[in-house]
């Protein structure tokens, strides 16, 4: 006992020593950071500087949970991580160990992470297995000595106070078992903690340098399963770790016992047990089987409901969203087919385990009598009591294989994506800036994406750009512009060839990547603050009057992927954080396509030939109009570089070019058509600079009027911001949700039932139990009450009986948990498919996808068995309780205030462990969001070098997650410590008065049995202690289900008495009336009155700055976000009152961000699957891909991939043009379908649509002047109101109106580029 002492003191000394020297460091940095985020900094781990009293009694948990006791905790309330335990002390350790194993041989492999997960916990795992050892060895004291207690209560006395003797030893053994077992169970949650922590850093910063490749071959749902299950389950792998050969030392001491008792009957018990563990070996692989099924299955639906949601407006506007639900239930229903599979394999597993003692100790009894070995009630007890020890090994085992099964499956799964191929490092050659004046330079450069494909993608470039060099490069639609700034920044797999890069880059992608955060911290990107420099760059971006709108200005939070921003912002942003960022060399891919042509000048002016003057420029673009400032121009087809020089050297040379210009010239004649009777082209150039003061002057106008109001509404968007913390709920899980867990299955019809197995069952065991210590004599010289034969018949009776309750209580509990599982599944997705809009901008998708992986596999596989491991402990701690009070009723005097101490603890402890829990729940999901955020990010965080600062960021994320759960093991370690102690002292009592009555009194073998019980009875009380918390925090994943079943759903898809005939809108004439919109209730309004019509058939054009409320006036007309006030009809029809599906099906759309399903192209053009393959083929060819897809294998069944990575995106775009031909309905819009395609395509989509649906109503959303101009009618907003409204000609007459002087300027721009 000392020397267990002095080694503990040591071990915790060690620790603490460490932990002291690293503390002060890491808090420097942390607070260093940020302050204000880090308030919990303030507050140091406890244990790293606690006594050893109060390491061994767990008191360091004392001040967190007396605060958890007095009010809701939150983050800041819970203390940091000792050193050890912090990812930012483990993961360097783990992560260099690994690398040095790895270099030796045939790089990662699951043996190295295992080694190297074992070298970061090495101290924890050491001491466990030491403790488990200890535990074990003390345990078996009980039964060894419950012989000699019966034959003392029988008279037999061996030396003067030989009872006190042994009453000290019983209490002994039981204080050093329930120590050892304490601090065994929070060694391994400690290491398993720690293990997790380290494997999440791994997988994180593995996503960050993955290649492109690698990433198409594991979708992003994928690798986030990676993290939050895989990494997870080897974390719990902890409790199993020792099992495997504390098995065999609890097997070998059983053993020593039953020879003491029994002699040769031993070795028939040793047979018995050895069948009994062979039994599970076949049903743990079939578990571990189904297991990988479940999982396979269950990546197969996250990935497609992660696409769902991202794309979900899409859905909406096509009224598609019913049939992708469908989609995500058949992809689950094979997922349950797997998971019913795997619960009937756990009933037989748990079937076998329950009957396990009863049939060793059939065999063991039946060996004695064949032996006639005679039977005595003292040994019988004795064998009873090791066998119920022994069950627990058993019982363990095929659990622990299942576990080793599943944590090897989880390990080869994170090892295989470690193993992926990284970026090539050596694709580009770095040198510092000033080292030489060549800034870029690539010679004989042949690269591909695909490197086992024949043709690369870009072959033979040749570039040199020298510093300071302005580059454009421009080609048609998937000519290879994107992949060849990719191949720059080192992206592309290099085949052959040379890069050299001199100085540092900043790259704005096609489309924008905006973390969700504050604006200021999305264009700081990990800089220092410098005001000046800030304030330039705001300005440049034109953003300072988008912020104004904004009631937060730049520290507006912005919601996901930036969706509370129009595309154009986000494209500002972008480009205000590649110029802040100061670097040497820019990338632009085609940045200036999101925005209209007012704010593409600016940028082009103030960006590009401002700001960035002096930097070395490349730019991809679609508008010729950038291409004279060139200093290089490059023109692309079919992944070669087919010309190269300045403007007017090129446009004589070669024939691609001139298509491009050619194909921008066409457009522009038709602009100069419109013009060329208001005036000649020069004094169009001599008034611009008039105009633009008059624009400007009107813009002041119109702000001044609505000064007032937008004041007002300032105050009211106070409170406005878009995401919201998440939800968590507060205080007790109200017993409601139990009450609708329980019901939801048969209205709860099978819970009678489980009970009613469950209490025979204990009743049976009870009985056997009884029946054998009654029928057998206390000793050699008193005759048995019955013959051998009846005993043993009896007993396998009573034995059969008891299996066979278990078993209808396993099946009857596996079908209630399926069946729940499967309606919450099904409400769940039910209520998240019918929210409306609004939910999708304001809830993160990790929340979403967070309830539906993480809850709903909790639902699926640990609730029902959690819940009813609760039910059935508490039963059989009802039952020890009788038995205990048959023997000695006085034990009541203690046990009662005993019970009431325990329910007051536990009441004391309950408030901190359930906010524990949830505030684990609330920090597990920033941590996937971080990483699925950095995910589609992380070209433009390699490209501006800012890996560090991400992989920094995840483990201060890491950390704050596995506080919440480091604590919770620490505050269960102390309650089951206190409870463990109290229990031992009514076990202690209860011998004490079995010791001091007269012998006689009391029937020795029944006193015995009461004994048997009572070892086991501080095991069960902490037991049902554990159920109930561990019920607890894992019903809040049903409570937060449940949150997610009473979202406000959308208005009716289909409304029946009010449904429109097949042919409507016949005319697709649209009539507004005072048309009021607002995003929420606590937002401004953002169209503030707008009364027009669009007659039917005709072109309405509608024109204005970002942020003018064009995009919501288009929401409005789907029904995605509904009026304030006012309303719009079409044909007469009042859009609010028919059903939502009724309306967007007869609508049609072609959106801003081009959008691609994972699937075939068939099901990207036809997903409710209503054409026929002729059809199909039609429209691609009226859409231009028609071409494109025959040269695929598979042709209308070739293969996108996620998001439709692997088509460009003009081509994107034509798909979305192909969905609408193939539609045809009387109202068509645009929103800005145009931006990412070049002039030639452009026009080629402008005369398609001219073609098929000349007597439609479309309704353009255009940032393309020339898209507008020709059009019937052109709409001009500003700031929610309609500003002009007629058509273009007129309104070009007018020389005073912002219509003509965006026409003039675009034109000035356009005609002095082409002429130059």
């Amino acid at each position: 006992m000392g020397f267990f002492f002095c080694l503990l003191g040591f071990l915790g000394k060690k620790e603490s020593d460490d932990t002291l020297l690293q503390e002060p460091l890491l808090n420097g940095t942390c607070t260093s950071n940020d302050t204000q985020s880090n308030k919990s900094s303030e507050i140091d781990a406890p244990r790293s500087n606690a006594s050893l009293l109060s390491i061994v009694s767990f008191s360091w948990m004392g001040p967190l949970i007396s605060t958890g006791h007095k009010k809701v905790l939150d983050l800041a309330d819970v203390p940091q991580l000792a050193g050890v335990d912090s990812v930012k002390v483990a993961y360097p350790i783990f992560r260099s160990k690994l690398e040095r194993d790895s270099i030796s041989g045939s790089g990662i492999t699951t043996f190295k992470i295992v080694k190297a997960l074992f070298f970061a916990t090495r101290w924890e795992i050491l001491l466990t297995a030491f403790l488990s050892l200890i535990y074990t060895l003390a345990s078996y004291v009980g039964p060894y000595l419950i012989d000699s207690f019966v034959q003392y209560l029988n008279g037999k006395r061996a030396f003067e106070n030989q009872g006190y003797v042994l009453v000290s030893t019983f209490f002994v053994a039981k204080l050093i078992e329930c120590l050892a077992q304490r601090h065994w169970f929070f060694g391994v949650q400690q290491a398993g903690i720690r293990a997790r922590a380290v494997l999440v850093a791994m997988i994180y910063n593995k996503g960050l340098s993955i290649s492109c490749q690698s990433k198409q071959d594991n979708t992003s749902g994928e690798i986030i399963n990676f993290m939050s299950v895989d990494a997870e389950r080897v974390g719990d792998f902890g409790w199993y770790m020792h099992d495997v050969w504390l098995v065999i030392v609890q097997v070998g001491l059983a053993l020593v016992i039953l020879y003491k008792n029994l002699g040769l009957a031993s070795i028939a018990a040793l047979v018995a047990t050895v069948v009994v563990m062979l039994a599970n070996v076949p049903l743990g692989s079939l578990q571990e089987k189904f297991q990988e099924k479940i999982m396979k299955s269950k990546d197969k639906r996250m990935k497609a409901t992660s696409e769902i949601l991202r794309n979900m407006r899409i859905l909406k506007l096509q009224a598609w969203e019913m049939k992708f639900l469908s989609k995500v239930t058949e992809l689950r229903k094979t997922e349950m087919g797997w998971l019913k599979k795997f619960g009937y394999v756990f009933a037989l597993t748990s079937f076998v385990f329950w009957g396990a003692p009863t049939f060793v100790s059939v065999v063991t009894f039946g060996a004695c009598m064949l032996l006639g070995i005679p039977l005595e009630s003292g040994k019988i007890l004795s064998t009873l009591a090791t066998f119920r020890i022994l069950q627990e090994p058993i019982y363990n085992l095929p659990d622990t294989i299942s576990m080793i099964a599943q944590t090897k499956v989880s390990l080869d799964r994170i090892t295989s994506f470690l193993r992926l191929d990284d970026l090539q490092s050596n694709v580009m050659e770095k040198l510092p800036m000033g080292s030489c004046n060549t800034a870029i330079e690539v010679v004989d450069g042949n690269f591909s994406w695909d490197v086992s494909s024949p043709n690369p993608t870009l072959k033979d470039i040749n570039i040199s750009v020298s510093c300071g060099m302005r580059v454009a490069v421009c080609g048609t639609v998937g000519s290879g512009k994107s992949s060849l700034l990719s191949c720059i920044l080192g992206e592309v797999p290099k085949i052959s060839g040379t890069i050299k890069l001199c100085g540092t880059k900043a790259y704005v992608a096609q489309s924008p990547w905006i973390q969700s955060g504050k604006i200021e911290e999305n264009i700081l990107f990990g800089e220092e603050m410098d005001r000046e420099r800030y304030e330039k760059v705001l300005e440049a971006c034109s953003l300072k009057k988008d912020l104004e709108i904004l009631s937060f200005g730049d520290q507006t939070v912005i919601g996901e992927r930036g969706i509370n921003l129009s595309g154009g912002q986000k494209q500002r942003i972008q480009i205000a954080r590649a110029l802040y960022q100061d670097a040497d060399i820019y990338l632009f891919d085609d940045p200036f396509s999101a925005v209209d042509a007012h704010t593409g000048s600016h940028l082009f002016k103030e960006c590009l030939l401002g700001l960035l003057r002096s930097k070395t420029v490349i730019y991809v673009t679609h508008q010729v109009e950038f291409l004279p400032a060139a200093d290089l121009i490059l023109v692309m087809k079919d992944g070669r570089i087919t010309q190269a020089g300045k403007y007017n050297d090129i446009l004589n040379s070669g024939s691609d070019f001139m298509e491009l210009v050619g194909a921008h010239r066409e457009a522009l004649s038709v602009l100069d058509s419109t013009l060329a009777d208001s005036t000649s082209e020069k004094s169009i150039i001599d008034d611009e600079s008039g105009s633009i003061c008059g624009v400007q002057k009107s813009v002041k106008k119109v702000e001044a009027a609505c000064g007032q109001n937008g004041k007002a509404d300032d105050i009211a968007g106070q409170k406005g911001q878009l995401v919201q913390e998440e939800e968590r709920e507060k205080g007790r899980v109200g017993l409601s949700i139990y009450w609708k867990y329980i019901t939801t299955a048969y209205r709860g019809a099978l819970v009678p039932f489980i009970l009613l197995s469950h209490v025979s069952f204990q009743v049976l065991q009870i009985g056997s139990n009884y029946w054998m210590a009654w029928a057998t004599p206390v000793s050699k010289d008193v005759k048995p009450p019955v013959k051998g034969s009846t005993l043993l018949i009896v007993y396998v009776a009573l034995a059969i009986g008891s299996s066979f309750c278990i078993l209808s209580r396993a099946l009857y509990l596996v079908t209630a948990g399926y069946k729940t599982a499967t309606i919450l599944f099904n409400k769940m997705h039910l209520c998240i498919f019918r929210a409306p809009m609004s939910f999708f901008d304001s809830t993160p998708s990790g929340r979403i996808l967070n309830r539906a992986s993480m809850d709903q596999s909790a639902v699926d596989l640990n609730i029902p068995n959690t819940v009813g491991a609760f039910a059935f402990s508490m039963i059989q701690l009802l039952g020890i309780i009788a038995v205990m009070s048959q023997v000695a009723w006085q034990v009541f005097i203690v046990f009662i205030p005993v019970i009431a101490t325990c329910i007051w603890l536990q009441q004391y402890y309950l408030p901190t462990a359930r906010e524990l829990a949830r505030l684990g729940g609330v920090c597990k999901a920033p941590v996937i969001q971080h990483f699925a955020e950095t995910m589609s990010g992380s070209t433009t965080i390699r490209s501006f070098d800012q890996e560090a600062r991400f992989k920094d960021l995840n483990m201060k994320l890491i950390d704050g997650r596995s506080r919440p759960k480091f604590y919770t093991a620490g505050a269960m370690e102390w309650l089951c410590l206190r409870l463990d102690m109290l229990s031992s002292i009514t076990f202690a009592f209860s011998l004490v008065f079995l010791i001091s009555i007269p012998t006689g009194t009391i029937d020795p073998s029944i006193a015995g049995l009461a004994v048997t019980y009572g070892l086991n009875l501080n095991m069960l009380q902490a037991w049902v202690i554990w159920n109930l918390c561990d019920m607890e925090n894992k019903i809040i994943s049903v409570e937060r289900i449940l949150q997610y079943t009473t979202i406000p759903s959308e208005p009716p898809l289909v409304i029946e008495e009010n449904r429109p005939d097949g042919h409507w809108p016949e005319h697709g004439e649209i009539a507004m009336q005072d048309l009021q919109v607002r995003y929420a209730p606590h937002m401004p309004l953002v169209l503030r009155g707008i009364t027009c019509t669009f007659r039917g058939g005709m072109k309405t054009g509608i024109v204005g700055r970002t942020g003018s409320g064009k995009s919501t006036l288009i929401q409005t007309l789907f029904r995605i976000v509904d009026p304030a006030a006012g309303q719009i009809q079409i044909d007469g029809i009042n859009i609010s009152l028919i059903g939502l599906h009724d309306l967007r099906s007869r609508l049609s759309i072609i959106p801003q961000d081009p959008t691609m399903f994972e699937g075939t192209v068939r099901s990207n053009l036809d997903p409710l699957e209503e054409y026929t393959d002729e059809q199909i083929w039609e429209a691609l060819d009226k859409c231009q891909l028609g071409d494109d897809v025959r040269k695929k294998e598979g042709k209308l069944d070739s293969a996108v991939t996620e998001n439709g990575e692997n088509w460009s995106m003009g081509q994107r775009q034509l798909v979305c043009l192909g969905r609408v031909l193939l539609k045809k309905s009387k109202v068509l819009v645009l929103d800005e379908a145009t931006a990412s395609v070049d002039t030639a395509t452009d026009n080629l989509i402008q005369q398609t649509l001219k073609q098929h649906f000349s007597n439609c109503t479309v309704l353009t959303i255009a940032h393309r002047i020339t898209s507008v101009i020709d059009s019937d009618m052109v709409m001009l907003l500003d700031n929610g109101l309609i500003q002009e409204y007629d058509s273009p000609a007129k309104l070009l007459e007018n020389k005073s109106s912002s219509f003509s002087q965006l026409v003039a300027e675009y034109s000035t721009r356009s005609s002095s580029s082409v002429e130059k």
